[in-house]
């Protein structure tokens, strides 16, 4: 696979815009290791190779263990992940594949009882932005580790 472009040389007001979003990030009340796992399930479903390479990264950088990591891809069926960790990856995932079946009933209330309102609100909106990155990296061919 080779790069098709640099998006960001070819119009670089594309990464400022996205940085906005991902600026706030940070602010949120979302523990950086549950953002980077959101970041690397959605990455691993829309298989975004760049962006896997590049969250887990970050989640080690964070204190992520391998162990889970290595588990994220089926989360579900392993204790490795707490209440709260699983009802944000089934929202994630739920976001993600939102042309599928939207986000269920099930998933929303169980995420918003466990989560509450601003809580859930960030975990839609760091998912929505890694769709973004997402969409953008695999459009391009942007190669991991480069």
């Amino acid at each position: 696979m080779k790069l098709r472009m640099n998006i960001n040389e070819a119009e670089p007001r594309i990464y400022k815009a996205m940085a906005v979003a991902d600026n706030y990030l940070p602010e949120f009340d979302l523990d950086k290791k549950l953002q980077e796992l959101i970041r690397i399930r959605v990455s691993q479903i829309n298989g975004c190779g760049y962006c896997i390479d590049y969250h887990t990264q970050d989640a080690i950088n964070a204190g992520e263990t391998t162990q889970r990591l290595f588990a994220l891809a089926a989360w579900w069926e392993t204790p490795f992940f707490t209440d709260e960790e699983r009802a944000v990856l089934k929202l994630a995932e739920e976001v993600t594949r939102i042309s599928v079946h939207g986000v269920s009933d099930d998933t929303y209330e169980n995420a918003l009882k466990l989560l509450g309102k601003q809580k859930l609100a960030q975990v839609i909106f760091v998912t929505t932005t890694i769709n973004s990155w997402n969409r953008i990296a695999i459009s391009m061919h942007m190669i991991a580790g480069e």
